[in-house]
């Protein structure tokens, strides 16, 4: 088996290939171009587009190029695959901002300076623009038909449920099949790689393509990561884990991969890590909380570079000490003027996935903590003169979840 495809396998990313014994062939016989597409509906990616990204450094890794499509097109228009309602559809200014955010934020990942294995980005509305849709329809539109379509879950889920989908999300995989077409006849592009939700959307371009110009691609898609919880990868109680720094401290993104639950952990050392599978292996008969810390250094190193998840880990040591002021904490404002400023209402506002009993239960178990002191008072009120005190308070949920609150 071709390197790429064992690691990729042994690092546990690999779902499905079109044709895997035909793609290794193609690997080992030469150096390719591969892509992955990434819709730009904010400002930043989240932790649930990582395992793509860690996709793209493999392929650099391994003497392979990698094509970085930014949807400015399709983004106009939102892939349903996954979703049950139709996306807020961008203006054309937000839009762009969004990509020149995203490709900054890829660049952190990505080897630019090698030539022979640094990213091509490309903006698909510099094709989809221009497209007139009477040809469209006869030289493309000919090649699917509505039987298929509707087969694909991305369709078939939604209607099933009975929740509408317009006809412009309907023809969303037509153009990622269009994307993939144009890349291979401009950039010789041989791959496309997703996640298996997008199965139906890559196996429409690898037939288009060999329909349309009779050229053999492929198509790889990763697992769908799920955490040991059960939640999706990318998104918390608090909200995303974004990739941008300022949306979201180095310290907490340091802190999400701290956190990580005891069953996840081998298994993100191999898929968000660069460290090697031996190493891993030793690293696994370490303490599992020398195994977070680690997985948090290396993740954190990755994306902010090693000084900065260095700090993260120094301010994790002073910060979660039984002594420490908070002061070294990410901010967290709070508006109080709606919730009032009794400790219940705090702390609910603060991890949305407690509920008002469950804190009360916390707090007669000794779970709660304000400026390092036990609060046993369910009705404890945070004055004003406790806030004056360092213009901010520390609370604590337990003996992991540490906040420097702003009132």
């Amino acid at each position: 088996m071709n390197e790429f495809l064992k690691e990729f396998k042994d690092r546990g990313y690999f779902y499905q290939c079109t044709d895997e014994k035909a793609l290794s062939k193609k690997l080992n016989d030469e150096s390719i171009k591969g892509y992955i597409g990434f819709d730009c509906t904010a400002q930043s990616l989240h932790v649930g587009s990582l395992l793509q990204i860690m996709c793209l450094r493999l392929m650099q890794k391994h003497g392979h190029k990698p094509i970085v499509l930014l949807g400015g097109g399709t983004t106009r228009i939102g892939d349903p695959s996954g979703k049950d309602k139709t996306r807020k559809i961008l203006d054309e200014d937000e839009i762009e901002k969004n990509i020149k955010s995203i490709e900054n934020i890829l660049k952190k990942f990505l080897d630019t300076k090698d030539e022979k294995t640094s990213p091509i980005f490309v903006n698909n509305y510099s094709w989809l623009k221009n497209l007139n849709y009477i040809s469209f329809l006869r030289d493309i539109g000919k090649h699917f038909t509505i039987n298929k379509m509707l087969s694909f879950d991305s369709v078939k889920l939604r209607l099933e449920r009975e929740q509408s989908l317009s006809y412009m999300e309907f023809n969303y995989m037509i153009l990622q099949a269009y994307d993939f077409l144009e890349l291979n006849k401009k950039k010789n592009c041989l791959l496309q790689i997703g996640g298996s939700d997008q199965w139906g959307n890559i196996v429409n371009g690898v037939e288009l393509i060999k329909r349309y110009t009779s050229n053999e691609v492929y198509g790889l898609t990763t697992e769908l990561i799920t955490l040991a919880s059960g939640a999706k990868m990318g998104k918390t109680e608090s909200g995303a884990i974004w990739l941008d720094k300022k949306l979201l401290s180095v310290f907490e993104y340091w802190q999400f991969w701290r956190n990580t639950d005891d069953k996840d952990v081998l298994k993100f050392l191999k898929m968000f890590t660069d460290l090697k599978l031996s190493e891993i292996e030793d690293i696994n008969n370490k303490d599992i909380n020398e195994q977070k810390i680690i997985l948090a250094n290396e993740a954190t190193s990755i994306l902010h570079g090693t000084s900065e998840a260095a700090e993260a880990e120094k301010i994790a040591k002073n910060s979660f000490s039984e002594n420490s002021s908070g002061e070294n904490l990410p901010n967290t404002k709070i508006d109080i003027s709606n919730i009032g400023n009794d400790v219940v209402n705090l702390v609910s506002k603060i991890d949305k996935k407690l509920s008002k009993s469950e804190i009360r239960r916390l707090i007669k178990s000794n779970g709660i903590k304000i400026n390092n002191k036990i609060i046993s008072d369910d009705k404890f009120i945070i004055s004003n003169e406790l806030i004056k005190k360092n213009n901010f308070v520390k609370l604590s949920i337990g003996k992991k979840k540490h906040y420097k609150i702003i009132i």
